[in-house]
């Protein structure tokens, strides 16, 4: 039997892994979040101490590193890896690397029924004829309060001008980005998630009822 495959796609902080999540659980999915590779990614940069400069050192970095799991830790949510993580993103050759990688996840045996996968590129360009595609939409100042509760939750200092600042910076590398910039996918729901979550969640259930 076919396994279906359901995109997500948004600005960051839009609330897609959330919906991702919901998604996964309720219709027995698996679950790839592409923002937690490229926080993997970013992290192992990290540890080892590279030079984003030394393509060399970077290649081999990612050539050892054959497989990520889509194991999460709390430690990968700090505001260090996700600024090196909106650096590397936009890369082509780790870009490359992660979509390779999701490709890979949905070839692999599961009892799931199939796979929902968020990112920034997932309907445009890693799963272009998935069967259902979303495009998350939210204010950037709804996503700033949204984040910086998040980090406060986590114990971290948050001040929420410095979010709102960095979440429009991120929007507008996001989009300007040569290599997978940010757009809604051809053929993509948009899903307004200011609001009610319920709200939210009604809309993609009526989408996925289509399927």
């Amino acid at each position: 039997m076919k396994k279906i495959i359901i995109t997500i796609d948004g600005p960051a902080a839009s609330g897609k892994g959330r919906i991702a999540k919901y998604i996964a659980k309720k219709y027995n999915l698996l679950h790839i979040d592409s923002g937690l590779l490229y926080r993997k990614v970013a992290k192992l940069l990290i540890d080892y101490k590279i030079d984003l400069n030394n393509t060399n050192q970077v290649k081999k970095i990612l050539i050892k590193t054959k497989k990520l799991t889509l194991r999460n830790n709390k430690n990968l949510r700090n505001e260090q890896i996700g600024k090196m993580t909106s650096i590397v993103a936009k890369m082509n050759l780790i870009r490359n690397y992660v979509n390779k990688h999701q490709i890979m996840l949905t070839t692999k045996k599961t009892k799931k029924k199939g796979f929902v996968v968020d990112g920034r590129d997932i309907g445009s360009v890693v799963f272009k004829n998935a069967d259902l595609k979303l495009f998350v939409d939210v204010k950037a100042s709804v996503r700033a309060k949204r984040r910086h509760k998040q980090l406060i939750d986590l114990g971290e200092k948050s001040i929420y001008a410095e979010i709102l600042k960095e979440i429009k910076l991120r929007d507008k590398q996001d989009i300007a980005r040569s290599n997978s910039p940010l757009v809604v996918p051809k053929g993509a729901n948009i899903i307004d998630n200011s609001g009610l979550f319920n709200n939210t969640l009604k809309k993609i259930n009526q989408l996925i009822g289509q399927i």
